[in-house]
């Protein structure tokens, strides 16, 4: 089965699309800004004989031409993290304070952790949640390299995350980069759609769904949830956020970002979403050279 094909009734520009899927992403970094600037990275990079450019949407992050950044010192001492483009969004629309109490649901193994510590000074409290065991180990390990010391790491199923014993009675802000069908990163794994089928949207999207809930019950009045996925497919992520503004008391709320997207779809297969999911953004593989991508943004409390 051609996956791919079925978004190209939401494309105009279907052919760039799907060149842009066959080619291989851009190597990308962020520079840890708890460790160093980016500046004495560039410099220190530059040392070792390689170029880097900056990405211009986002000050801390780098294209580099080499495919092989972690084997730097730079990398070694914490300054850097590879992270691809699309994977530093959600903390930047997220957009937390020094001092804020985070819930990251879904976490390993912690770019975006990694990206919120910065973001708060290392200040507060992230809860780095994620259900696998086994991920919690370069989970841990990118938080010590990187020098971060605000997060706890927990090992949870997400649908059943608790504010037992933490302090407070609940989250200021949470990230919910749910596990997904993975469509969007075919451009790093070629082999990511070998086992999709429809079934899997199904059983996903519901996961989806119940974690979502979760991270919006336990996050305060007044509060932001993230939610995010690497796949194209609505039924993970308009759908899903459908379901959720039918049943929970939150609302969409818009957010700018500086890249070329596409609001969230509003009709997919004869089923028709709340007008709200347009505030939602559609990050395609073939208009910024990068992964693909979905970020939607909810204020918690109406």
């Amino acid at each position: 089965m051609d996956v791919l094909s079925r978004y190209e009734p939401l494309l105009d520009d279907y052919g760039a699309f799907r060149d842009a899927c066959d080619r291989d992403l851009p190597h990308l970094v962020r520079v840890n800004t708890l460790k160093t600037t980016v500046s004495r990275a560039i410099e220190a990079l530059d040392a070792e004989g390689i170029a880097a450019e900056r990405v211009g949407w986002h000050d801390a992050l780098l294209e580099l031409d080499t495919d092989a950044p972690g084997a730097t010192w730079p990398y070694f001492l914490g300054w850097l993290h590879g992270q691809e483009a699309v994977s530093a969004i959600p903390p930047v629309v997220l957009d937390p304070d020094p001092g804020d109490r985070i819930l990251d649901a879904c976490a390993a193994p912690g770019s975006k952790t990694g990206q919120l510590a910065a973001a708060m000074e290392d200040r507060g409290r992230i809860v780095a949640n994620d259900a696998n065991l086994g991920r919690l180990a370069p989970l841990r390990s990118n938080m010590e390299r990187l020098g971060v010391t605000n997060v706890a790491v927990t090992n949870r199923d997400a649908r059943h995350v608790s504010l037992e014993g933490w302090g407070f009675d609940a989250f200021d802000a949470a990230l919910v980069d749910a596990p997904c069908s993975g469509e969007g990163t075919i451009r790093k794994n070629p082999v990511a759609l070998e086992d999709w089928s429809e079934g899997f949207l199904s059983d996903v999207s519901s996961l989806q769904r119940d974690i979502l809930k979760r991270a919006i019950r336990v996050t305060k009045p007044g509060g932001t949830v993230v939610y995010a996925t690497c796949t194209f497919a609505p039924e993970e992520n308009e759908a899903v956020l459908d379901a959720v503004l039918e049943t929970e008391d939150c609302r969409l709320r818009d957010f700018d970002l500086p890249l070329d997207t596409d609001p969230g779809v509003t009709e997919w297969r004869g089923e028709h979403f709340d007008e709200s999911v347009r505030t939602a953004k559609r990050v395609w593989p073939h208009r910024n050279d990068t992964g693909g991508f979905f970020c939607a943004k909810l204020a918690v409390g109406g």
